[in-house]
């Protein structure tokens, strides 16, 4: 088990100084290049920092626990309560978790990416696993998963090995361009957010990737000037969309590709302000089928993302990887289909 004094002669600092920035001690100045080699060392050596902490990692391989029941949920708090599809997953998390006598602790991004706070959070407060929704540091990731079980949902990080359970987002899109080619559009746009705030997040986002791939097999040109970037905004679908709209009223797609059912709601209101028809002028395909979309104006065309379960299978798997019932980094993917309502549902000749 790594020691202080390891980290110390690791970094070439005396132990008092390891000891001082591990605990956030602010009554002596530690330059920030030396806090930082300390951090590194942290999570290259694989420290932990307290008695509780210790007793889990030692206790995977003596296959004995001193239980805390607490699992954490790490997603944007804004997220998880105001955004229907979220805070489906969330109830699920939640239903499976108490079930077994889990109780389920919230914890912010700034939370795992300040490193004191960090160890506070995973170590005192005594969290056996982790649910994460939210993108954080590749170097946090890293250093979570050498202390407790990880699984991530509506996940970013494909590339990293970590048990995750997700839908095939790219797929999922990619049918809805089949479909829209089908009923015989052939200018279609895309309305979404990406990985960050930049339209090259925008592009390395799963949904427009499978946008992409639809397009190009069907042989039809992407246009950028129908290419909206929302950065998962409702006002900015809404006013994005009628700019759009007066800017080229003799030439628009006839349908709009969106990733998210919020996304295609508001563009559809700035759509009917404008005095467009949907489906007549303008289709309409979302993603997520929350319970809203039912009761838009019209019905929006959806995909069916199984919401619930994913947040009670995520649940399952990380109560599993905790009590040492799986070891392997599984990945689930979930099943979803289109769900064809008014907004879409016009044969164009």
């Amino acid at each position: 088990m790594t020691r202080l004094k390891d980290i110390a002669e690791h970094v070439g600092v005396s132990i008092s100084t390891v000891s001082r920035v591990i605990q956030n001690d602010q009554t002596r100045n530690v330059n920030q290049e030396t806090k930082a080699k300390i951090w590194e060392a942290v999570k290259e050596l694989g420290y932990v920092p307290n008695k509780h902490a210790r007793n889990l990692v030692a206790n995977k391989k003596e296959k004995t626990s001193i239980r805390t029941m607490k699992i954490g949920w790490v997603a944007n708090p804004i997220q998880a309560e105001m955004n229907p599809y979220f805070a489906t997953i969330y109830t699920g998390i939640r239903d499976a978790l108490a079930k077994n006598d889990y109780s389920l602790v919230s914890i912010t991004k700034d939370e795992l990416e300040n490193e004191a706070l960090l160890l506070k959070t995973i170590h005192e407060l005594g969290i056996e696993g982790l649910l994460l929704i939210d993108q954080i540091d590749c170097s946090i990731i890293d250093y979570i998963q050498q202390t407790i079980p990880l699984v991530g949902l509506d996940f970013f990080y494909t590339d990293k090995n970590i048990a995750t359970v997700d839908y095939d987002r790219e797929a999922a899109v990619k049918m809805v361009v089949q479909y829209l080619v089908e009923q015989g559009h052939e200018e279609i746009g895309f309305i979404g957010g990406g990985m960050n705030e930049t339209l090259e997040g925008l592009y390395a986002e799963h949904r427009f990737k499978g946008f992409q791939q639809g397009m190009e097999e069907a042989g039809l040109a992407i246009r950028p000037e129908w290419i909206i970037h929302t950065k998962w905004k409702m006002e900015n679908s809404y006013e994005k969309m009628g700019t759009l709209i007066k800017e080229q009223p003799q030439h628009l797609p006839t349908a709009m590709v969106c990733a998210s059912d919020l996304m295609a709601i508001a563009a559809m209101r700035a759509a009917r302000e404008n005095e467009l028809r949907i489906p007549d002028d303008i289709a309409f395909f979302g993603v997520d089928n929350i319970e809203i979309s039912n009761y838009s104006s019209p019905q929006l065309s959806t995909v069916e993302i199984p919401k619930y379960e994913m947040g009670r299978m995520a649940a399952k798997t990380i109560m599993e990887m905790v009590e040492g019932k799986i070891t392997l980094p599984i990945k689930m993917i979930l099943p979803f289909e289109l769900v064809l309502r008014e907004s879409s549902n016009i044969k164009r000749t």
